[in-house]
């Protein structure tokens, strides 16, 4: 019989017997999908929306070990329906996952579905039952993908359905967004950096002549904010990589539309460098409408024409339909669920024909 003492408080100065066979994060069988930071590879950290953590095992329950006040976390137990784990409580370590499993082989999904900046969750195992023990993981897709955005891509509000909700861990859910439909819908697989808030060359609400706290920034490094490790490139390398900013650049007076080009072209041509052979899509959100939406898309289309001009024919612009309250608001007039639907399927059909992922 396997026993494991397992810490139920974040300080470890509290034990108890947990029954059963833990796997620790590390397990060489576990796969991550995302920005991950293994520095310690029995409790690995993320703060990206997005992040997977997958693996095969055998047995008839599981259970998932966490850091206390990770958050929320989207679950799927062999390809059933998605349903929502939380580590919001001091005490709240161990989750179960599934019970009364018919023996044999199964298979579990995990997605952190919030933005993890304040929270730095780390995943520290599975507990299996007694005996039991991962298989193989699942084979990854061959079809990659990158996300690079802002709220609306984190999934900001998607489970509310009242505009004027203010924005909480609870109500965001990543899973739920036209990114990580649009994924699901086209058998990828993809990264996600994303942060509520952030611009190209300023963050909401920001100084005309910018922030320092911008995607150009933060994208160079694992996690948001933590300037400790820089990105390896060479982990992943989309076959296309989405960018979605400008929203909050050009939603409150004030920006400086010179700056924004000059910022999200140097950005474009990072991005380009970290990824000589992907196509780009440049797109606009769903928020923005009026006189910033057109300088908005005015902008995107001469920094893809001023690309091709120079050799790069593989940037694209893609634009969605702007929301109108037709299909409701999420939590601060962000789009709702049904709206992430809708831009799902405008970008699952865009994108089918752009790579030929039919």
């Amino acid at each position: 019989m396997a026993v494991a003492l397992l810490s139920l408080t974040a300080s470890a100065s509290v034990t108890l017997p947990v029954r059963g066979t833990v796997i620790p994060a590390s397990d060489p069988n576990i796969q991550y999908i995302g920005r991950v930071n293994f520095n310690n590879p029995d409790s690995p950290m993320f703060t990206y929306p997005g992040v997977q953590i997958n693996a095969c095992f055998e047995g008839t329950s599981l259970r998932m070990i966490a850091k206390p006040e990770s958050g929320y976390f989207m679950a799927t137990i062999d390809g059933s329906e998605a349903f929502k784990v939380a580590f919001t409580g001091v005490n709240d370590s161990l989750v179960t996952l599934a019970v009364a499993l018919p023996q044999g082989r199964h298979t579990v999904r995990l997605m952190y579905c919030i933005e993890g900046l304040n929270r730095r969750p780390e995943f520290r195992g599975f507990v299996l039952d007694e005996g039991c023990r991962l298989l193989p993981p699942p084979a990854l897709p061959e079809r990659k993908i990158e996300f690079i955005g802002n709220s609306i891509t984190c999934g900001y509000g998607s489970e509310s359905m009242n505009a004027p909700d203010p924005f909480e861990d609870a109500t965001e859910n990543h899973y739920y967004t036209y990114a990580a439909i649009t994924t699901r819908n086209l058998n990828a697989m993809d990264y996600v950096v994303a942060r509520s808030g952030i611009g190209a060359y300023r963050c909401y609400d920001g100084a005309r002549e910018g922030t320092p706290n911008q995607m150009p920034k933060q994208y160079e490094y694992t996690n948001f904010d933590d300037f400790s490790q820089t990105w390896d490139f060479n982990r992943y390398t989309p076959q296309v990589v989405c960018i979605n900013l400008g929203t909050n650049d050009l939603s409150t007076p004030n920006f400086d539309i010179r700056l924004f080009a000059e910022a999200y072209s140097t950005f474009l041509g990072n991005v380009r460098k970290h990824y000589p052979k992907a196509k780009i899509v440049l797109l606009t959100g769903c928020m923005l409408n009026g006189k910033e939406l057109e300088l908005q898309k005015q902008t995107l289309d001469q920094i893809q024409a001023d690309a091709r001009k120079n050799g790069d024919n593989e940037v694209y612009r893609f634009d969605f339909t702007p929301q109108n309250g037709d299909l409701k608001y999420g939590a601060s007039w962000h789009p709702s669920y049904w709206q992430h639907q809708k831009m799902a399927a405008e970008l699952t059909a865009y994108l089918r024909v752009l790579m030929g992922w039919f």
